[in-house]
């Protein structure tokens, strides 16, 4: 072989190298874990991994064929977290895919160096679990809600509600990284909506029954809930207390207003998750988390429940029906 003919060769070979290794890497079965803070049972879910499968499938991941999903539940239990980080880095996944600060943070303690996406977190760069959404560094990457402008809002919806409902007790977790902000973002804004806010913190299923007492104890005329595992687990305990107290319950996604509460105003919890599939989808062919900006949600939702509003004797206003994208009936 003349030196001119063997260069030309060996040129060729490293230009194809780069398609052989990527139809080797698609070849492999990937793996993609998924950490939920709630019970295997809860319907609220199961539309929101749907989501995520469809956007995979979409990109040519075939579940059986060239994607495996190994899915842990925390069941509602915190505590649980940790172990079932643990285990879906011992099963050595390819791409972790969570939501919510306690899931999120399990994770992070529990690898460096496997991708993770967060389905939502409440303030990714404020929280400090990324150092920018250009460029999040770490392992981590996916969406972040605006969580702080979201609390406002629903403040101020229960102004536009009635401008008698002025004593607002909100129900947060202990240990979620970014509800401490959203606190002081309420605690700041309330005086000049004429409200008197009261936060009472909560890590156990325990802690929720005496906080709901507290704010009965408190002349609490609205509760709000912040999205947390427990909490969200024990969603219809909360709004069956609240109801027997006749207080309206504000919530922070659908979840809430779907198991009675009087509103909920949120992020579309679903569109998350099929973006979320988009973050997977890059990850398994070859993306670096670091370099995969986080993104925000595009997708509001107002849910109205206009059954809870008549069982308290509330009249929600035409106007702000009007704005509401769902109302249950």
């Amino acid at each position: 072989m003349k030196r001119r003919e063997f260069i030309t060769l060996l040129g060729g070979i490293a230009a194809a190298w780069p398609l052989i290794a990527s139809a080797q890497q698609a070849s492999r079965m990937r793996q993609v874990g998924v950490l939920l803070p709630t019970s295997v049972g809860d319907p609220e879910w199961q539309p929101r991994i749907r989501a995520m499968k469809d956007a995979l499938r979409a990109s040519g991941w075939i579940e059986g064929q060239t994607v495996t999903f190994t899915i842990r539940y925390a069941e509602g239990k915190r505590e649980q977290l940790p172990a079932l980080a643990a285990e879906l880095v011992q099963a050595n996944v390819d791409v972790i895919v969570t939501q919510s600060a306690p899931p999120i943070d399990a994770v992070r303690k529990a690898t460096s160096t496997i991708p993770v996406v967060m389905a939502s977190s409440g303030d990714a760069v404020g929280t400090g679990l990324v150092a920018s959404l250009a460029r999040p560094g770490g392992n981590l990457t996916g969406l972040t809600l605006v969580s702080t402008e979201q609390v406002l809002r629903r403040l101020q919806l229960v102004r536009d509600l009635s401008k008698e409902l002025v004593r607002v007790a909100a129900l947060y977790s202990g240990r979620a990284l970014g509800h401490p902000l959203q606190i002081k973002a309420m605690e700041q804004a309330a005086p000049a909506l004429g409200m008197v806010l009261q936060s009472f913190p909560n890590i156990t299923a325990d802690d929720v029954d005496k906080s709901l007492q507290a704010a009965v104890q408190a002349n609490a005329q609205v509760i709000f809930t912040m999205e947390d595992p427990v909490i969200e687990s024990h969603r219809e305990r909360i709004v069956g207390f609240a109801m027997r107290q006749r207080l309206p319950v504000i919530g922070e996604f659908k979840p809430m207003a779907m198991a009675g509460a009087l509103m909920s105003y949120s992020p579309n919890t679903v569109d998350m998750w099929r973006r979320t599939g988009a973050y997977v989808d890059k990850l398994l062919k070859g993306a670096t988390a670091a370099d995969l900006p986080v993104e925000q949600p595009t997708r509001f939702e107002l849910v109205i429940n206009l059954k809870t509003a008549n069982a308290l004797g509330l009249t929600v206003p035409p106007t702000l029906l009007a704005t509401a994208d769902e109302v249950i009936e």
